[in-house]
């Protein structure tokens, strides 16, 4: 019997979309990593050490797509709580890196990397919440339960 993934998780298409921006971004970034720097507008950033920073994000980003979009449900329900947790603290990091610069170039592409990892981050926790809305519910209807505990 096949049921309709939709309509029992309305996230799950948001994050299939993210998975693979994650995989294509992964990527990018591991055999460009140099494209990264000129498309946030800060290609005078370029070194060997950025490109191997910007690599191993890659290289993270990439396995969280792939774990995510070759993963069972429980699976990709584990590669979702991760990648909340990368998103987050990804986002939260920037946002105080970003207080700290004054370089208007480099603010502006801290600026994006902190709303594209905002996005996910937000995406993550609006399934977090999902997911325990849908816990409560099922708690509420477990068979046994008496209706004096309701």
């Amino acid at each position: 019997m096949t049921t309709n993934t939709a309509a029992t998780d309305p996230l799950a298409p948001a994050f299939t979309a993210l998975a693979a921006g994650r995989v294509a971004w992964g990527v990018a970034a591991v055999l460009a990593p140099r494209a990264n720097l000129r498309a946030a507008g800060t290609p005078q950033l370029a070194s060997p050490h950025t490109d191997y920073l910007i690599g191993v994000f890659g290289v993270r980003a990439l396995a969280i797509g792939v774990g995510y979009l070759t993963g069972d449900g429980a699976t990709r329900a584990r590669w979702r709580r991760l990648g909340l947790l990368v998103d987050v603290v990804d986002t939260v990091n920037g946002a105080v890196r970003l207080s700290a610069t004054e370089d208007p170039g480099v603010r502006r592409a801290g600026r994006l990397m902190v709303a594209a990892t905002g996005a996910y981050a937000t995406i993550g926790l609006a399934d977090a919440a999902w997911q325990l809305v849908r816990s409560r519910q099922a708690a509420g209807r477990r068979p046994g339960r008496s209706d004096r505990a309701a």
